[in-house]
């Protein structure tokens, strides 16, 4: 089982695609695995034919287990024994010999004790944080192993059985958030306590920017078959306003801050249950057109739960946009380790002075959340006030 992002610890096998003894090519989708984010294909690591398949679909693995192997014609996968120890041993032989066998799944997996079963690390993190005694935990995994599957049983029983007499006087519906929804608590959570955040709002006049989307919006449409929306505008203008604001373009890391020379923009997509932030790398030299098509086929992968891992990795900078919901204003929580995330409210006509004098004009209020660890107040206003120009005068930019 590979690890497809940060701090995830198994996965769930929803499907293969190919068969046991079938041929495969590098590159070629080969699995689909549920992490705690989306549903994702995998790719196979190498040419050959699939053999030595010991994971079923629906089956939760954890992280670095191997589930099969891709062997040379005539060859045969490693014993199930020998598999603990044939993974280094086969990547060592395939670079000296003609062997070709090798892991569907490599990455190590910590794991750690409680009597004599072992027990995933997300098992042991949610049996902290549910009260569950791990000791008492029956696991369900390879060779007992204990998953958080478990621990989620084991939880839910418990509550039950305490509840039962209560039940009678509370009213309600309990629902039991998903994956998804479970790991966004965490992280906002993790995010919200750990990082200091503090918050910039700019109300801008919007005239130009649609003055621009209807003047760039029926070429494109014509020549890629394509949408361009004010969220597509955001992408590219915010990329290339960043490349002058290195500290809102970094990462907050244990050995420093680290600046990146490159925008990978993600822009946050509703899923079911939850939110995923899609990237969209090197927005700041991509056209408008190339961030409108790769926003709507990584959105559409999104929502049909086919994301692939490069769809939501690196991201530099995040964009939430609630316009389409008719939302105002809004503060948005940071994504670590990025430094700043961008919150977008809707285009909408307000009364506003202008010369002096009440006028009617389309507003739009963008509010930046910053690391106060990587950015200062006036690096925000600065970065805020170049952003409000470009959105001004965006062809100045752009064309």
């Amino acid at each position: 089982m590979p690890a497809l992002e940060m701090a995830q610890e198994t996965g769930k096998l929803i499907a293969w695609r190919k068969q046991e003894g079938d041929r495969v090519t590098k590159g070629e989708p080969l699995l689909d695995i549920e992490t705690d984010k989306a549903v994702m294909e995998v790719e196979a690591p190498a040419d050959g034919i699939l053999a030595g398949i010991s994971a079923d679909a629906g089956a939760d693995i954890p992280v670095g287990q191997t589930i099969a192997w891709i062997v040379a014609p005539g060859e045969k996968p490693p014993a199930e024994k020998e598999v603990a120890t044939a993974a280094p041993a086969a990547r060592a032989s395939s670079q000296k010999t003609e062997s070709h066998a090798a892991p569907v799944a490599t990455n190590a997996l910590e794991s750690s004790s409680a009597s004599s079963a072992r027990v995933s690390p997300k098992a042991r993190r949610l049996a902290k944080e549910l009260g569950v005694d791990i000791a008492g935990v029956r696991g369900s995994g390879p060779s007992g192993e204990i998953l958080a599957s478990d621990v989620q049983a084991a939880a839910a029983t418990s509550s039950v059985a305490s509840s039962a007499a209560a039940s009678e006087k509370i009213s309600g519906r309990l629902e039991v958030p998903s994956t998804l929804g479970r790991l966004m608590a965490e992280r906002t959570t993790q995010s919200w306590t750990s990082v200091p955040h503090f918050f910039v709002t700019r109300d801008i006049d919007a005239s130009a920017l649609n003055q621009y989307r209807e003047k760039v919006i029926a070429g494109i449409e014509r020549t890629h078959q394509i949408r361009i929306t004010h969220t597509d505008l955001l992408v590219a203008l915010t990329s290339r306003v960043l490349l002058k604001h290195p500290r809102l373009n970094s990462s907050w890391t244990a050995d420093g801050i680290r600046l990146h020379h490159h925008v990978n923009m993600g822009v946050a997509i509703a899923v079911n249950d939850g939110v995923v932030a899609a990237v969209i790398p090197n927005a700041h030299t991509a056209s408008l057109a190339e961030i409108a098509t790769q926003r709507r086929d990584i959105a559409e992968r999104a929502r049909a739960g086919k994301l692939r891992p490069s769809d939501i990795a690196d991201a530099t900078f995040t964009i939430s946009n609630l316009g389409m919901y008719h939302v105002d204003r809004f503060t948005a929580i940071i994504t670590p380790p990025q430094a700043a995330i961008l919150a977008v409210g809707s285009v909408a006509d307000r009364v506003v002075a202008v010369e002096g004098k009440p006028a009617v004009r389309p507003m739009i209020t963008l509010t930046l959340s910053s690391d106060h660890r990587v950015v200062d107040g006036a690096r925000a206003a600065t970065f805020m006030e170049e952003l409000a120009q470009a959105l001004r005068d965006p062809g100045s930019i752009l064309n």
